[in-house]
């Protein structure tokens, strides 16, 4: 047979993780190589399929692994003629990076596979940091050769992978996106003299409310009792904390808590609960924001554009109760505030320092994204729609030898309006080590729980104990740091 003309490359200057004798390694990996290889993987397949019609994902990709394993063999053939044999590892590896440039994250895939990385933050095409799970920070390799390769990966990766369609460009210099794996990432173009990419992948994201009580000790089984009934008795709860604090993870495991029959809509600017997946398991109607292209029209809209707000109206004629709407971050805030108000059982997450702060944050959100909602009128829609914030708390001390600890500190009820005055009663707050023990019994909410049978009494004998108070964790908080 003839042999396909390969051109040998310069020594490998970054590394692929494979496995090996089922032990990750890192094995060399020329990315120049990887391009020739997709092109003429990318190419046979074109040609494989150009009478076929009604192709599947999932035969595509098995068909790009089976056409990648004979272009990768001809390829170690010819390499072995020029007196440069190829590996099995790095074979493997090849075909890896081949089939993740057309299916998965590009030349990002081995950084989401590689389980000791939690973030990463890119400037330009070279300038990697990688932040790992036991708090340090390294240098990763280059995640493409160009500035401009990167952004091409990129528009490549938004267009094919996003749900509804994302665009990355001059006009739409912002990207918001999830990737394959669950991962978050957000990309920034043409604002910065490099792009800017961040990932954030989701360590939990699968993780059920047991798990995060028996396993990772977020909560503790009052708390778990109490949130459980709370949602079921249809309880509107807002989850807010700092960032990495464990918001999205545990509104996520609350959403798993639903019963798989019954039907509710998630409502996201980009998505990133995954709620709805795997496909067929629950009712879960996912709606996302469409990003709109071209131009403005008068009302400062692109073509196409359709956010949360315009989606508000027809979630109240598709038969549900609840609605849940991701991270409130910005222009989300006026379509979570009416969630709330004409709803029950809604959530959702947001931004703020200290639990106190809920009330100043959603207010400040509402102001500057509301167009004419004034500030009292915000914070009675608050009052008025919330029932229950449950404020998670970070204590990161791997910088000084210690652990990072997630955990639930705050659950505050929200009574409504009294003299002008929002009404807060904190019914779970802060123990001896800042770990939320009971404090109050709730009143706003009291009958409702009753009446889906939550006993009000379990909590009494913690709140009498005062100072004694440990609420029902099992496991001690080893901190550095002594509390006062």
């Amino acid at each position: 047979m003839s042999i396909p003309r390969f051109v040998p490359n310069p020594p490998p200057a970054e590394h692929q993780l494979a496995r090996v004798n089922g032990h990750a390694r890192e094995v060399p990996l020329d990315y120049a190589v990887v391009r020739q290889l997709h092109n003429r993987v990318t190419d046979r397949i074109t040609g494989l399929l150009a009478d076929a019609a009604n192709v599947t994902p999932s035969y595509r990709k098995e068909l790009a692994q089976r056409v990648g394993r004979e272009v990768i063999a001809e390829y170690a053939i010819a390499m072995a003629h020029a007196g440069q044999p190829v590996s099995p590892a790095q074979e493997n590896a090849l075909l890896d990076a081949v089939v993740a440039g057309m299916f998965g994250a590009g030349r990002l895939q081995r950084l989401l596979d590689d389980p000791s990385i939690t973030n990463v933050h890119i400037l330009g095409c070279d300038q990697v940091l990688l932040h790992h799970a036991d708090g340090s920070k390294t240098r990763g390799e280059p995640v493409a050769d160009t500035d401009d390769e990167l952004i091409t990966m990129l528009q490549v990766l938004a267009m094919r992978v996003a749900a509804t369609e994302r665009q990355l460009s001059e006009s739409n210099p912002e990207l918001d996106m999830q990737l394959p794996d669950g991962s978050r990432m957000t990309v920034l173009y043409k604002v910065s003299p490099r792009p800017v990419v961040y990932i954030r992948k989701h360590t939990l994201f699968t993780a059920s409310l047991e798990q995060l009580r028996d396993r990772w000790g977020m909560i503790d089984h009052l708390l778990y009792r109490f949130l459980t009934k709370a949602l079921e008795a249809g309880a509107n709860i807002m989850i807010a904390g700092l960032a990495a604090s464990g918001k999205t993870t545990l509104l996520r495991a609350l959403g798993r808590t639903i019963p798989a029959g019954e039907p509710y809509i998630t409502l996201e600017e980009s998505r990133e609960l995954g709620l709805h997946e795997p496909v067929g398991t629950n009712w879960v109607i996912s709606l996302e924001s469409l990003q709109g292209h071209g131009e403005y029209d008068a009302q400062g809209k692109r073509r196409g554009e359709k956010t949360l707000h315009d989606m508000m109206p027809i979630t109240q004629r598709l038969g549900v109760r609840r609605v849940i709407v991701g991270e409130t971050r910005g222009r989300e805030i006026v379509p979570m505030l009416r969630a709330m108000t004409v709803s029950r059982g809604a959530m959702c997450t947001i931004h703020a320092r200290q639990a106190r702060e809920v009330m100043d944050s959603i207010v400040q959100l509402a102001c500057s994204y509301g167009n004419d909602l004034g500030a009292e009128q915000a914070l009675r829609m608050a009052a008025q729609g919330i029932d229950l914030i449950v404020y998670t708390s970070v204590v990161d001390e791997r910088a000084i030898g210690g652990d990072e600890h997630r955990f639930v500190s705050h659950v505050i009820e929200v009574g409504g309006m009294r003299d002008g005055n929002v009404v807060l009663t904190t019914v779970f707050g802060p123990g001896v080590d800042g770990r939320a023990v009971p404090r109050h019994l709730p009143e706003r909410i009291k009958d409702d729980l009753l009446d889906v049978g939550y006993d009000l009494r379990e909590l009494v004998p913690f709140i009498e104990a005062g100072a004694n108070n440990k609420g029902a964790w099992v496991r001690e908080l080893r901190t550095k740091r002594v509390r006062q």
